[in-house]
C-alpha cells in the first residue's frame, strides 16, 4: 500500500486524531510537520485552500477535513473497521465526531486547553476571565460525553471506534492543568476511559512529545524565545 503523508502541527488534536487512526490501522505513514502557526503562511495554501490542519496525501490523492480523512482511512486501510456495522453504533460514531467539532473543540479545547497549554508557548498570558467563564460550558460538554459513554469500554460499544479516536486527543490535555483535572474528577467513567486510551500504543506513539521527537519540529518551544 502507498505510504500516507499527514500534514500538520505536532500537538494539534485534529492532526493526532488522524495519526491515531493511521497507527491503529498499522499502516506506513509520515508526518510532514510544520511549526506552530505555519499553516497561516501563504505557501500553505498549496496544501490546504483554507489554511487549516490536517491534510492527508495518499499517493496522488489529497484530502482534507478530519471526518472525511478518518472515514477514508477506515475504508482503504486493512484491519478491523473502526466504524461498527450496527446502524445505531455507527450513528453514535458520527455523533461523537460532530460533537467534538462543534462542542469539545470550541468549549473545551479552544478555551481551557488553549489558555492553559498553548498561550504560554506563544509567549502570552492566559485569559483568566475566559477560563473562569468557560468552566460551566466545558462541564456541560463533559457531562454529555460521560452520559454517552455510560459503563461501556468505548463510546460506540465494546470495541474502539473513530469516535474514541476523535475525542481522545482533545481530552488528553485535561490532566495537564488544574481545571481540566477537576472536571475529569467529576466524571469518573470518562476519566477511566481516558486512562485506558492513554495506555494504547497508538496514543503513546502520537503524543505531542513523540511527534516532536519523530519530526524534529519542536512546537513546544516558546515562539517568543525562537524569534
Amino acid at each position: 500500500m502507498t505510504e500516507f503523508t499527514l500534514h500538520g502541527i505536532p500537538g494539534s488534536p485534529y492532526v493526532r486524531a488522524v495519526a491515531l487512526t493511521l497507527e491503529e490501522k498499522r499502516v506506513r505513514w509520515t508526518l510532514a510537520a510544520i511549526p506552530m502557526g505555519a499553516h497561516r503562511a501563504p505557501d500553505y495554501l498549496a496544501v490546504h485552500p483554507f489554511q487549516k490542519i490536517p491534510t492527508l496525501d495518499h499517493g496522488d490523492f489529497r484530502l482534507y477535513e478530519t471526518h472525511a480523512i478518518l472515514r477514508y482511512l477506515d475504508r482503504v486501510c486493512p484491519g478491523a473497521s473502526l466504524v461498527p456495522d450496527d446502524p445505531r453504533q455507527a450513528a453514535r460514531v458520527d455523533q461523537l465526531i460532530s460533537l467534538t467539532n462543534d462542542y469539545v473543540a470550541h468549549q473545551v479545547s479552544a478555551v481551557l486547553s488553549y489558555n492553559r497549554r498553548i498561550v504560554p508557548l506563544l509567549g502570552g498570558m492566559p485569559d483568566e476571565a475566559a477560563v473562569a467563564s468557560g468552566i460551566e460550558p466545558a462541564r456541560r460538554v463533559l457531562a454529555e460525553l460521560a452520559r454517552l459513554l455510560g459503563d461501556r469500554p468505548f463510546f460506540a460499544g465494546e470495541t474502539l471506534s473513530l469516535g474514541d479516536l476523535m475525542v481522545a486527543p482533545h481530552l488528553s490535555f485535561l490532566p495537564e492543568y488544574g481545571e481540566g483535572r477537576n472536571l475529569l474528577a467529576e466524571r469518573p467513567n470518562l476519566a477511566a476511559w481516558l486512562e485506558r486510551m492513554e495506555t494504547r500504543a497508538s496514543m503513546q506513539a502520537t503524543s505531542w512529545d513523540a511527534l516532536i521527537a519523530k519530526t524534529g519540529v519542536d512546537t513546544k518551544r516558546p515562539i517568543a524565545a525562537a524569534a
